[in-house]
């Protein structure tokens, strides 16, 4: 009988009012971020830099945000999800305002540190949020929608950002994205925000989740995999003279945007265990069609197979680091999460610059493919831990 009125109660809403701004605000901070990530590598060609001073630019951003996100988890719990998210926000507007004033590598590594600061603040924060506001039963699906947010601007963001570099100066277009930056700022003030049992700070900072180690770790060694698609491609698809770039980030970010609509039901139906491995298999895939790229036709197919693998794993893994998680350390567990998807990019970025500088831009993604092979070693060791333990228990 109880089980009955379980089935015949109405689902919880998922699109409440504070839901559609956390979205909105989203869609604007990523699609300023995303219009940067193709044209940061032309910027720092455009100051005299090569492949490694490119692959050292791009990671260290990833690197700083990885840096705060222990203190920004922290920081959610005993200040509240607004003060972080509006102090991260703004960091990032001036940050990446001031991009366009850089004369020199150097200035604009400095300030490429400052701007990991409040996109680890922002982000982790901004995580968070929409963990608080989606009903628990339905936390696959609607992390699913609010992921949708930075899909579609990743379906606009880099094809445009390459577009207008190609129009106007870098000064003019580091200035529109923080104008986005600053339509996410004025969104987010306007968030009701959950209140959550403020906790004591620890004496000790705390610098993981341990709940929500394991699904992080496997999202590492899928990330390193956009490092060096995001930082290198550009430059790849430029040295075999393959034209359609912009095509790649549509399609791929259209077939993130079909994943949405069934990989967080499935994830909430059956478990990590129904997404993940074909998710992965379609990301190796995608990376050995890069290493081979003879043509545009195969970097359209490569984007879509990406978008299809990492639009499926990524919200369920998302989900799997929070599900067994307390209401007053999501923060943590979602800082824990976003610190390793940083670390995999910016140590992808890192290490394929060396790579690329040093056997080609096609070995980035050999080794990419090789990457994605170690998460799904390491999440059948996972599994093969995990049901000893229960065999043992029983």
């Amino acid at each position: 009988m109880a089980n009955q009125q379980m089935k015949d109660r109405p689902k919880e809403r998922i699109w409440t009012r504070d839901f559609v701004l956390i979205v909105l605000a989203n869609f604007f901070v990523f699609i300023g971020f995303q219009m940067t990530l193709p044209t940061i590598p032309l910027f720092v060609e455009e100051l005299g830099g090569n492949d490694q001073l490119i692959g050292i630019v791009v990671g260290i951003f990833t690197f700083s945000s990885l840096l705060l996100r222990p203190y920004a988890g922290k920081t959610l719990e005993t200040r509240g999800r607004g003060y972080v998210f509006l102090m991260g926000l703004a960091i990032f507007v001036i940050s990446v305002g001031s991009f366009g004033f850089m004369t020199s590598i150097t200035f604009l590594f400095m300030v490429r540190v400052v701007q990991g600061v409040g996109w680890g603040f922002s982000t982790t924060a901004s995580g968070t949020i929409a963990t608080d506001l989606i009903p628990a039963a339905r936390r696959g699906e609607g992390m699913g929608y609010y992921g949708l947010s930075g899909n579609l601007a990743l379906a606009f963001g880099p094809s445009l950002g390459l577009a207008l570099t190609s129009i106007i100066s870098f000064k003019q277009f580091f200035l529109i994205c923080a104008g986005l930056g600053l339509v996410a700022l004025l969104l987010s003030s306007k968030i009701r925000y959950k209140k959550v049992e403020r906790v004591q700070a620890p004496a000790k900072l705390n610098l993981y989740e341990k709940s929500a180690l394991k699904p992080s770790m496997l999202m590492f060694f899928l990330t390193v995999t956009f490092g060096g698609i995001a930082t290198f491609l550009p430059l790849y698809t430029a040295e075999k003279h393959i034209e359609g770039l912009q095509w790649y980030f549509l399609l791929y970010a259209a077939a993130l945007m079909v994943t949405r609509t069934f990989s967080g039901q499935l994830y909430d139906r059956k478990g990590h265990q129904a997404v993940y491995i074909p998710g992965t298999l379609l990301i190796m895939l995608a990376m050995v069609l890069l290493a081979w790229l003879p043509n545009s036709l195969v970097l359209y197919l490569a984007a879509i197979l990406y978008g299809l693998g990492f639009g499926t794993v990524q919200p369920a893994l998302q989900a799997w680091s929070i599900e067994k998680t307390p209401l007053n350390r999501r923060g943590m567990a979602n800082a824990t999460f976003f610190s390793f998807f940083d670390l995999g990019i910016g140590f992808g970025a890192i290490v394929f610059g060396q790579i690329g500088h040093l056997l080609g831009y096609s070995s980035i993604y050999k080794a990419a493919a090789l990457s994605v092979f170690i998460s799904m070693l390491l999440y059948f060791f996972f599994i093969y831990k995990e049901r000893r333990s229960l065999a043992q228990q029983g």
